[in-house]
């Protein structure tokens, strides 16, 4: 097996998880949790992309004006 590492969660929330995983046919809670923390981020990957995309479009011109009018620009 690949390289693993032991979290500790509130068992409430692992009841929660448990059930959701045997209701989603997954063979045990790890696969499940495993499954939606990739796909959580996956999504925040993805949201980071598309921010790190908009701000290189607003160009070095506007940065710089932003700045001054923050006051970190003379």
């Amino acid at each position: 097996m690949a390289n693993e590492e032991n979290i500790l969660i509130p068992r409430d929330l692992a009841d929660k998880l448990s059930k959701r995983a045997k209701n989603k046919g997954f063979a045990s809670l790890s696969n499940y949790v495993t499954y939606v923390l990739r796909q959580v981020l996956s999504s925040i990957e993805t949201d980071e992309k598309k921010q790190d995309k908009s701000f290189a479009k607003e160009g070095e011109k506007e940065v710089k004006q932003r700045l001054r009018q923050l006051g970190y620009l003379d």
